[in-house]
């Protein structure tokens, strides 16, 4: 008798096609160099906030460990989607139905990838799934391992890096069944307006696509009234059924809790339907510990106002300091600057580094080529995630490295 033998395990092949993430490119770009050891190392590249989690949450979780001791709904408790519904109807204006229109999730990351593979239809080979560009690579991750491909829209520089949805082909609209927006937009910092949800709901509405509106940073703003958001807009625009849309929310940023992975889905019952019978099978309930955190943190405004003055306090010292040397503006949204550089922005972050032990993220890492041309090329991402004075030291330190140019 023969026996065969099988050298490699099978593999989904679509694993194949997806590509390595920015921050491991950009070890691999940084691999040869040894950072100046002369200067404490500080980053700018990884958006992961480190302000203090605020107390009330962190009591919640010491109050609710009791409930380690029990296996979750995949639909999360009632307490948590009146919660959360309860934010949406403060902050959005919108009244939401917490049993048909809100879903927690483990944090907004995991949804928006497991939305795609709701979502889109892969049978034909024809899908098409659409995000900005530059964009959140979890949008293209999703697309992908959905078997979908990928389209992307421009953010442009002349619109202060809004994208110009309108710029998509026809033919590729006519593919389309699932777009990711990001709005306050990572990362560029952008914040759609009403005019350009308008022609995205009539796009909808003509081809029939999903939009997600990934909207993490929407807690965090300069100056003027809160970001215009998905729900408020389709409010605005008498779209009270929230048809095709999906908005996607969290705590990461708005409430200094990464690690909690928490937040929620919210829009259309009949999409929402459909995302929480995949979620059945995902395995993807969120712990009652975390979950009656969460309405703590949802129900509490005082301290996302004091983690908003942070940021604004940073945003204040560290514009007029690199202005005169990069092309920076405040962004409309976010925690990040989205700074022009004056040479090629790898090289750029690769001297910052070498130089002046300080870590940036190089803007072509986070786009793709594009009609010859990679909207994030000569570009950085600054986050402002650090405390107050490391980042002053860093911009500081950028100061010095681009005089020396």
């Amino acid at each position: 008798m023969r026996i065969f033998v099988c050298a490699h395990p099978p593999v989904n092949p679509l694993l194949s096609r997806l590509q390595p993430y920015p921050f491991e490119r950009l070890r691999e770009h940084t691999r040869d160099l040894r950072p100046n050891p002369a200067l404490r190392p500080i980053s700018l590249g990884i958006g992961e906030p480190r302000h203090a989690t605020p107390e009330c949450i962190r009591r919640a979780l010491v109050e609710h460990l009791d409930g380690l001791a029990s296996y979750p709904a995949t639909r999360g408790g009632q307490a948590l989607r009146e919660a959360c519904a309860a934010w949406a109807l403060r902050r959005h204006g919108v009244a939401l139905d917490p049993d048909t229109q809100v879903l927690p999730v483990n944090g907004s990351r995991e949804a928006l990838f497991a939305l795609a593979q709701t979502v889109v239809d892969p049978r034909g080979g024809e899908a098409v799934v659409l995000s900005p560009n530059p964009f959140y690579q979890i949008y293209e991750g999703a697309a992908l391992l959905a078997g979908a491909s990928c389209a992307y829209a421009a953010a442009d520089a002349q619109r202060r890096f809004r994208v110009d949805w309108e710029a998509v082909p026809e033919s590729t609209w006519r593919r389309t069944q699932l777009v990711y927006v990001c709005s306050p937009g990572n990362p560029t910092g952008a914040v759609m307006d009403e005019q350009q949800w308008r022609w995205l709901f009539a796009c909808s509405d003509r081809h029939g696509f999903v939009i997600a509106s990934d909207e993490c940073y929407g807690e965090i703003w300069c100056e003027g009234p809160p970001p215009l958001g998905a729900l408020q807009a389709a409010r605005r625009l008498g779209r009270d059924d929230l048809r095709n849309l999906v908005v996607l929310t969290s705590l990461s940023k708005r409430s200094n809790v990464p690690g909690m992975r928490s937040g929620f889905v919210a829009g259309d019952a009949r999409v929402l339907r459909d995302f929480l019978l995949y979620r059945t099978y995902h395995g993807s309930a969120m712990s009652p510990t975390v979950q009656a955190a969460s309405v703590v943190a949802w129900n509490d405004e005082e301290h996302v106002e004091a983690n908003r003055a942070l940021y604004r306090s940073k945003f204040a010292r560290l514009l007029p300091m690199l202005q005169p040397v990069l092309d920076v503006q405040l962004p409309d949204a976010g925690f990040y600057f989205w700074a022009g550089t004056p040479i090629d922005d790898i090289e750029f972050a690769r001297g910052l580094l070498q130089n002046y032990n300080c870590t940036v993220l190089p803007g072509s890492l986070l786009a793709r080529e594009q009609q010859g041309r990679n909207p994030g090329r000569g570009r950085v991402r600054l986050a402002l995630v650090a405390p107050l004075d490391e980042c002053v030291e860093a911009a500081e330190r950028i100061v010095s490295y681009v005089r020396g140019l």
